[in-house]
Parts: C-alpha cells; structure tokens; sequence
C-alpha cells in the first residue's frame, strides 16, 4: 500500500521507511508511551514515508478496530519526542527523523470501493454482455 509522492519515490526512502516502521511497531507494542488514550490499545502501522533528505517522516496507522481514531492521533502526535527518543535507541540513522502521525484512511477507501462494488446496479452494469458479433461474424471482416 504504497502512497505515491510528487514523482518517483527511491529505493533508499522506501528501504528507510520500512525499517523505520518496523521499529516504530515494536516500541508501540510494547506500550511503554504514557497516556491514557493509547493505554493498552493495538495500533496498525501500514506505512511510514520518509521526506527526501530524510529529516521528516509521517507515519501513517490505524487503531485495531478503528476506535478514538482522532484521540490517538492527538496522543500520538504529543509524544513525538518521546517516541522519537526510542526510535534513536533503536535506530542508526544520520538524521532521526521528525515524526507526524496520520490516520491511514486508505482502509476507509478500500472498504468504500468494495461496498460499491457490491452494489446490485454496479454488478448489473459491470456485467459484460454476450459477445454475439463472432457468433454473427460468418467470416466476413
């Protein structure tokens, strides 16, 4: 699920935002940030983009179930610093970067999109009709 940027995004952005993920996952599972709006609560890191020069990151999440989503990221968002204090501690970076957290809504899209597919008009209309032009075509061009 790959959010495309102005342009082509490089390999090296991509490789930093994943190792970036994977290490923000381990340190909210763990529950060790303070508040009680993420108390005990399983949020889903879905992707983190890295800014070019690599001193920016937005961390794009869901909270399992969907619930407080605007509290969480409130939460989320106050302790930044925080969190970007155990990302150091876990990472190897040149530069650590700045963290803004965002409701991933692709999920939200995704499930529209199904529901509308589902939609007995939107079956009836994507039903492809009996193709009886070769049935008709007697060979002629």
């Amino acid at each position: 699920m790959v959010r495309q940027l102005k342009g082509e995004r490089s390999v090296r952005l991509l490789r930093v935002g994943e190792t970036v993920r994977h290490a923000l996952s381990e340190i909210l599972a763990r529950d060790i940030v303070q508040d009680e709006d993420l108390e005990g609560l399983s949020l889903t890191v879905s992707e983190v983009q890295v800014s070019p020069d690599l001193r920016n990151a937005t961390v794009f999440f869901l909270p399992l179930g969907g619930e407080l989503r605007e509290e969480v990221a409130d939460a989320l968002n106050k302790h930044t610093g925080f969190i970007r204090g155990q990302l150091s501690k876990n990472l190897t970076l040149k530069y650590m970067p700045k963290l803004k957290f965002e409701l991933d809504r692709s999920f939200d899209e995704a499930s529209r999109i199904t529901a509308l597919l589902e939609d007995e008009k939107i079956k009836r209309d994507l039903k492809a009709p009996k193709d009886n032009d070769d049935d008709n075509d007697n060979g002629k061009d």
